[in-house]
């Protein structure tokens, strides 16, 4: 369990009625944002500090792992200049009586603050530019203590999430209504011709051409080696929703993979670096990744990739591995077996 601050001043009640935090990927220059960047790491079971108005006035769960999501509309015109796509976490808040303002307990709480990306200032006060980071668990017991019985509860709550998740979590909603909603445009595209909306449709599971694309390129699952057909699946690397139509059918932007691994690439448990060393989130579990087929210590190289799989590649390592890459967590390589 990791304990998380969230600076819900534009947002508040539209998250917390809804159940979820949401939040840009890049900056309005398209440069990272490590507070933007922290979604990608947060997993079920964790707390979640809502601060508000210079109060802490709600506590969540985390109920998800980061996935893509579009701009909720209910936002409004708040946060006009973000971008339409970003991160999203489903969340279990819980509004709290006792809305204790840190900046009442900055001497108690100052020596628990991180040195980089703290959520508030040495003076107590917010910092506007935070939207989510991680805090200690030496800052949360204070916090814990503050509040009271209502905070007991839901870390109570937390710990019981935390033990009943797995690796496989269910299917984001959202995700699933955005690729239906692509598929619809395709088909009802004039545009383009029968064939090539069967093939763009099919290619969103796998199949068709896009298939027969991929199949010219990689010959056997990269992690496991499998080579029979019948038990691979044609994966896209930047995904199908995310894809021009063109990418949608590029043998480049796909890997053979069984279905296990295919799972744990397209959910952004495990990704891959431009040498062909296999890397696992840290958010995945270690016990359930071993026994899906994955060592969770040591160098895994699955082989050179070409250049333009490289750039496809990049893109899932940006977009879907959930991971920051300004967060601080060394990426860990599985052993070669």
């Amino acid at each position: 369990m990791r304990y998380w601050w969230v600076n819900q001043n534009q947002t508040y009640r539209q998250e917390i009625g809804g159940g979820y935090l949401w939040s840009p990927k890049r900056k309005t220059n398209d440069q990272r944002n490590p507070f933007y960047e922290s979604m990608r790491e947060v997993a079920p079971g964790d707390i979640i500090f809502s601060f508000v108005d210079t109060r802490i006035a709600a506590l969540g769960i985390a109920r998800s792992y980061c996935y893509e999501s579009p701009k909720p509309t209910e936002f409004g015109s708040a946060g006009s200049y973000w971008g339409a796509i970003g991160w999203k976490v489903d969340a279990s808040f819980q509004e709290i009586s006792n809305r204790i303002r840190p900046k009442d307990y900055i001497g108690e709480l100052r020596r628990t603050l991180p040195e980089k990306y703290s959520p508030l200032r040495p003076s107590g006060d917010g910092l506007q530019s935070v939207y989510l980071t991680a805090v200690s668990p030496a800052f949360a017991a204070i916090i814990f203590r503050l509040i009271g019985r209502e905070a007991s509860q839901v870390a109570d709550v937390g710990n019981a999430v935390s033990r009943a998740q797995q690796l496989s979590p269910a299917p984001e909603p959202t995700l699933e209504e955005w690729e239906r909603r692509v598929e619809s445009r395709i088909l009802d595209d004039r545009s383009l011709r029968d064939t090539e909306r069967e093939a763009l449709v099919q290619a969103r599971r796998g199949q068709g051409v896009f298939r027969a694309n991929v199949q010219t390129i990689e010959h056997a699952c990269r992690v496991t080696k499998v080579e029979r057909r019948e038990h691979l699946i044609a994966s896209h690397v930047k995904p199908w929703r995310d894809s021009a139509n063109d990418e949608r059918l590029n043998g480049e932007n796909g890997l053979l993979l069984t279905p296990t691994i295919d799972h744990l690439f397209d959910k952004g448990f495990i990704s891959f670096e431009n040498r062909g060393n296999l890397i696992v989130s840290p958010v995945a579990d270690p016990t359930s990744l071993e026994r899906m087929g994955i060592p969770t210590e040591g160098v895994l190289n699955v082989g050179a990739f070409s250049e333009e799989q490289r750039r496809f590649l990049e893109y899932h390592r940006d977009n879907v591995f959930r991971m920051s890459e300004l967060g601080g967590i060394q990426r860990r390589s599985p052993i070669l077996r």
